[in-house]
């Protein structure tokens, strides 16, 4: 019979060193190139109806068949990854998007730009699931709601680089080379990617402990350059969970709560933030001022990240998701009473704080909170079905959204974001778990 190699609680008790850095940068590069290619919409589809490439209908069914490949791709990626191993699909979705950005640069027509958007998405919806619980699986827990954190901040650093690029691009050369940067920076990722190493938590879960066993103690030997390790503290031994337990209490109140929390910030990122540009046109700005206005009102994308990154670890996830939460409501109903035409100071500076209390969220819920909530053998499968009912959310939002701006304009949006968020507190105060300062296996005991 093996022994138990006690991936999780070795890992646990790791100072942070090298190995850390190294597995956070071959993850993030890939995570930045997936935050970069999902957040180009924006700028792209505002120059393709400007230069009648496009029309309304076809930019929204653009972004609607992004998400339904995103869609998919969570939910295949989650059973893929939990089958055959993080490192595999990482590996696969990465180059899926890569080569499909390549394409959608060449694009003939905008039937042709839909199609190979459809196929980026399947990727940008796999690197997504994959890549937070990746990460969640190998730093320690004192810190890790900062790491995963700071991972969301290098995915939503993709809004204001492509809104700068965008900005600087766009008007003179087009929207080709913003796919172009997009596929050839994920390519070079990929290659630079061959040296991920598997998960021991998932080789362990897997029964495959002799892997598991050799890596970790590659790991050790790489962390013990600064000291003596600290001893390892083992947990009670947990019981393996099936598939079938993500529909029984508690894990399926988890399910819930990780499913709500993920269409509220999808619609509000997707349904609001992205539409940015096009909301600012429709109040008579030019494409390039347009795109400046975003561009400042992306840094705010960064500042929230990085409160997130802050909070999540000082205060914890669940009252850091209500407080950002509460922002959002505030400042999302004085935004509604204004437009890109009134008093440029009061709409910078709400919208700003307003972007700010959405990106806390979005660092916290798709970084750090939802991947917390499952156990390691289906971590992946129930953080990809929750992904997929997030993403499947926003397969409808730009369609709702464009009926709300047509008939209400902005505040009418605005208040589909209110309720949205109004319902995530209550699920979140109600059903939510607070992982902080906890491990893995320990947030998965009490499930």
């Amino acid at each position: 019979m093996a022994l138990a190699v006690n991936a999780g609680a070795r890992l646990d008790r790791l100072p942070i060193s090298s190995f850390h850095y190294r597995i956070f940068a071959l993850v993030g590069a890939g995570m930045f190139f997936d935050g970069y290619d999902l957040y180009i919409a924006g700028g792209v589809l505002a120059s393709v109806i400007q230069t009648k490439f496009s029309t309304g209908p076809q930019n929204l069914q653009f972004i609607s068949l992004t998400f339904v490949g995103m869609t998919l791709g969570a939910l295949i990626t989650g059973f893929v990854g939990d089958k055959m191993g993080r490192r595999f699909t990482y590996q696969i979705n990465l180059l899926i998007f890569g080569l499909a950005s390549l394409a959608a640069a060449f694009a003939q027509d905008m039937n042709q730009l839909i199609a190979c958007r459809f196929v980026q998405g399947l990727g940008l919806g796999a690197e997504i699931v994959v890549g937070y619980s990746t990460l969640t699986e190998f730093v320690p827990p004192q810190t890790r709601g900062r790491w995963l954190s700071m991972m969301a901040f290098l995915v939503v650093a993709g809004f204001p680089v492509t809104a700068l690029l965008g900005y600087l691009i766009i008007p003179s050369f087009g929207w080709r080379p913003m796919f172009v940067i997009a596929a050839v920076g994920s390519l070079i990722v990929w290659y630079l990617r061959k040296n991920l190493p598997e998960s021991p938590r998932w080789l362990e879960a897997q029964g495959r402990t002799a892997e598991a066993e050799a890596l970790m103690q590659t790991i050790e030997n790489e962390s013990a350059g600064a000291g003596p390790l600290p001893p390892v503290v083992v947990p009670p031994q947990v019981a393996q969970v099936a598939a079938s337990d993500m529909l029984k209490p508690p894990l399926l109140q988890r399910m819930i709560v990780g499913s709500w929390v993920l269409i509220t910030i999808n619609t509000l990122i997707f349904g609001f933030v992205i539409f940015l540009p096009q909301f600012f046109l429709r109040e008579g700005l030019t494409i390039a001022n347009s795109l400046a206005y975003t561009l400042v009102l992306s840094v705010a994308s960064l500042v929230g990240c990085a409160l997130g990154a802050y909070l999540s670890d000082a205060i914890g996830r669940r009252w850091s998701i209500i407080g950002a939460s509460i922002v959002t409501i505030v400042t999302g109903y004085i935004y509604a009473r204004f437009n890109a035409t009134s008093d440029l100071a009061i709409v910078l500076s709400v919208g700003f704080v307003l972007i700010v209390a959405i990106y806390v969220q979005t660092a916290i819920l798709f970084g750090v909170y939802t991947p917390e909530l499952f156990p390691t053998e289906i971590r992946l499968r129930a953080n990809g079905i929750c992904n997929t009912l997030g993403r499947g959310a926003t397969v409808v939002s730009p369609f709702i959204v464009g009926s709300l701006l047509a008939s209400y304009k902005l505040p009418g949006v605005v208040w589909l974001m209110i309720g949205l968020v109004v319902v995530q507190i209550v699920v979140v105060w109600a059903w939510g778990v607070e992982p902080r300062n906890r491990g893995l296996e320990d947030v998965a005991a009490k499930a």
